[in-house]
């Protein structure tokens, strides 16, 4: 009974004030039609045919070797309500040309991100935050009692941002894994370089320079790991570099792709390659170093002239220009 009675309160409350009233109502239209393109969206993607979903699990999925099926069976069980939901969100918002998807899925390899649907999973993300944000919008917008417009205004702001919001995380994680690569890359040439004038080949100095580096530089150790993987798998070593290139994005392995392949080709010493590379990455590195160090002192221009030089002059003037005024007045 208390509850009836708070509820049956709760509505006059609602019907005594029609601004309320009129925002409650624009919730459960928005509630509702959300509700309906969303079911929309499962009738047309076929989620609740069993049929169809037998024959896409009967597809054959990309093969996960090295880091790419790092989170092993209890990840992928632990994702996969998720990923039912949110792929086949994914495939309707996939783009149709063949160009634009490989960009898409390379972006993501970048990324370290090389799961089986992983493409799906992210263009569903984005579809699911697109359509999940505007609702909580205009849920809270309707109980913070926020004007109408606002409240639309406030949920096409959430909608650009749920669309953005995976494109961001995406970009972010691979400057970070971009900037691991590039870091660990000096110390992986120089152990290579070691290991190949030991009598190692490249594949074992490779791998060895793999199990080094897994506490000091991980992104990069993963990378090798995976090359040492496909190499053992029977995949052809220039195969193995060109994927390594293409996989990790970075412009200093694909010079070092193309230096080893042209030793290859050519029958020259991978050690003595390896050499010169290390001290062609070390001056390049020098040079980065110069440069950065050039532009600090344009760096530094704005915040001397805006916010040490004010703080300055105060200290070193306000008592001088105090001391004149008072003798001023006092005439």
């Amino acid at each position: 009974m208390d509850i009836l009675n708070q509820l049956q309160a709760f509505l006059n409350g609602l019907i005594a004030d029609p601004e309320l009233a009129q925002l409650s109502f624009v919730a459960l239209l928005g509630l509702a039609v959300f509700t309906l393109l969303v079911a929309i969206m499962l009738l047309i993607l076929g989620l609740a045919d069993p049929v169809k979903r037998r024959l896409q699990n009967l597809e054959p999925q990309p093969a996960v070797t090295g880091a790419a099926g790092g989170g092993g069976e209890a990840g992928a069980a632990k994702g996969a309500g998720l990923r039912g939901l949110v792929d086949p969100m994914g495939k309707r918002l996939m783009p149709t040309e063949e160009e634009a998807k490989s960009k898409a899925y390379n972006r993501l390899r970048h990324a370290g991100i090389r799961a089986p649907g992983a493409l799906n999973t992210f263009f569903g993300a984005k579809l699911g935050l697109t359509l999940l944000l505007p609702t909580l919008a205009m849920v809270a917008a309707t109980l913070l009692r926020l004007p109408l417009n606002i409240a639309v205004l406030a949920a096409v702001s959430a909608g650009l941002v749920g669309y953005l919001l995976p494109t961001f995380w995406l970009e972010r994680a691979i400057k970070r894994r971009t900037l691991g690569l590039r870091r660990g890359l000096p110390d992986a040439l120089d152990l290579l370089v070691v290991s190949s004038e030991a009598g190692l080949g490249l594949g074992a100095s490779i791998q060895r320079v793999a199990r080094d580096l897994e506490i000091s530089q991980p992104e990069l150790s993963d990378e090798l790991t995976l090359f040492g993987m496909q190499t053992r798998a029977g995949m052809d070593t220039r195969t193995a570099l060109r994927d390594l290139e293409e996989r990790t994005g970075v412009e200093d392995i694909r010079g070092l792709v193309t230096s080893l392949l042209q030793s290859m080709r050519f029958g020259t010493s991978i050690a003595a390659t390896l050499r010169i590379y290390a001290a062609e990455l070390r001056d390049k590195r020098t040079q980065e170093a110069e440069e950065k160090a050039a532009k600090v002192s344009t760096k530094m221009l704005f915040p001397l002239v805006f916010c040490v030089f004010p703080s300055f002059f105060v200290v070193a003037l306000g008592p001088p220009l105090l001391g004149a005024f008072e003798a001023m007045s006092g005439r």
